[in-house]
């Protein structure tokens, strides 16, 4: 009766993996994507953010080199062979999740797709029909309305610069902010960060902040929070004329480029959706119960379109849990979103997973919390400054780990083999009865011993 058994509307993360476990079920799965495969993650997102991000590493490295007797003259930096080297590896994972789709049977459509009935999206001018429809369109960049926006760039776009600028605004305080702003210096530009909000990485552990802010102002990031841009006008020499407000008062400066890194929103315009009854939030997200459908019953979302946990990880693991819900052995309970590791690839990076000291603290049971703050050994040669911080917090009656949170170069790799601990169930005892690696700065998370401070005493 149906063209296909799914049809899925984007070939990001999300939308890939729940066609590729759908296929290998036994279902007829076709895919419509009209940019480029493989959605943000892959085009503008993680994969080209951290391509950027080791290239503003390495140019540091090459002033640590000489407290190791290692002199290496910087020639300068060509942007052009940064730029386009990653385009040809982001053209190489584009044709990779090309091969995997077409390997796993899927068909895919290029172009725009809309919905135009309870089963049928059109795709072009050709109407195709699915027992079952899933939206993984993800997300676009949010522009807030300010005279002059024409001027401003998205992370999107930051990729794709024709020339690199000398002296960069970077707006905003959350991932993609603080990330660019590293980005951007390690590279050589003049870099200031502009947050309106008291402190950035709003959302995470109040003490992760601010180390994060202290070393990422120490690596020579201006940043300013309680800070807002009013407005943005060009000059005729090319550069941009930027009114800041801070508190009571208005400066105006000049950068080369101002990137808004302001958050993203629900890519959801041209679907659709509204006009065959699909419920949206007041953000435009699709909402979902914990199925991942939607309220019309055989249409089903995922990723960063439901504004859940916008992380390329997370957007896997829901496609997957959704292709075994609806044509294999469907999941005895819903998604499980607890202690989802998640790391913030700026300089130094953050890893953390679990509760910050705020919700730990708001449980109103005894919570002990663990510190630690240290050089590197690797800086210690170097004359680097740069110190890692390490907090754990644990429960004061089961002894259970209830969150981890690491300031300091390979965070995220670190936190990675702890998370699968942490979700095991490891207690503190557990941590304590692990022999560490000497040296590494991961041995600190298994040699804690001194309680610095205790939440919540019985």
């Amino acid at each position: 009766m149906f063209d296909y058994d799914l049809l899925v509307i984007g070939a990001g993360s999300g939308g890939v993996r729940v066609s590729r476990i759908a296929a290998s079920l036994g279902a007829k799965v076709a895919v419509a994507e009209d940019t480029h495969m493989g959605g943000t993650c892959v085009n503008v997102g993680c994969v080209p953010k951290k391509l950027f991000v080791y290239a503003s590493d390495m140019r540091k490295s090459l002033v640590d080199m000489a407290g190791y007797g290692l002199h290496v003259s910087d020639r300068g930096f060509d942007w052009p062979t940064l730029r386009d080297n990653k385009t040809d590896e982001i053209k190489r994972l584009n044709g990779i999740y090309d091969s995997m789709l077409d390997g796993a049977g899927v068909t895919v459509f290029k172009g725009n797709a809309r919905m135009t009935g309870s089963h049928e999206v059109t795709i072009g001018e050709q109407v195709y029909t699915a027992k079952f429809i899933v939206i993984a369109s993800g997300g676009t960049p949010f522009v807030p309305d300010i005279p002059g926006k024409e001027h401003l760039i998205t992370s999107d776009d930051a990729f794709y610069l024709p020339v690199f600028p000398k002296r960069v605004l970077v707006v905003g305080g959350g991932y993609i902010a603080v990330e660019f702003a590293g980005i951007f210096n390690g590279l050589g530009a003049q870099t200031q960060l502009l947050y309106r909000g008291p402190q950035i990485l709003r959302g995470f552990d109040q003490e992760v902040r601010d180390f994060t802010a202290t070393q990422i102002q120490q690596s020579g990031v201006n940043i300013h929070t309680n800070a807002d841009l009013l407005s943005v006008s060009a000059l005729p020499d090319g550069r941009l004329e930027a009114t800041i407000q801070s508190g009571d008062h208005t400066t105006i400066e000049l950068f080369d480029s101002i990137l808004m890194a302001t958050g993203r929103t629900p890519r959801v315009a041209g679907l659709g959706l509204e006009s065959i009854g699909v419920a949206l939030s007041d953000k435009k997200a699709v909402v979902v119960n914990d199925y991942f459908q939607t309220s019309v019953e055989h249409i089903f979302a995922i990723g960063d379109v439901i504004d859940r946990v916008p992380l390329t990880p997370v957007a896997l693991s829901e496609g997957m849990w959704l292709a075994n819900h609806l044509f294999g052995e469907s999941p005895k309970q819903g998604m499980d979103y607890s202690d989802i590791p998640t790391a913030v690839f700026s300089q130094p990076p953050v890893g953390t997973l679990g509760m910050t000291e705020a919700e730990a603290e708001a449980t109103g049971k005894p919570v002990k919390v663990f510190t630690s703050q240290f050089r590197p050994m690797k800086h210690i040669l170097a004359g680097n400054p740069g110190k890692t911080l390490m907090k754990m917090l644990v429960c004061g009656e089961s002894d259970r780990i209830l969150g981890i949170h690491i300031v300091g170069a390979d965070a995220g790799e670190m936190l990675q083999g702890f998370a699968v601990a942490v979700k095991a169930g490891a207690t503190k005892a557990d941590f304590d009865r692990t022999i560490g690696i000497h040296p590494t700065a991961a041995e600190e998370l298994v040699t804690m011993r001194s309680v610095t401070r205790t939440l919540n005493p019985a």
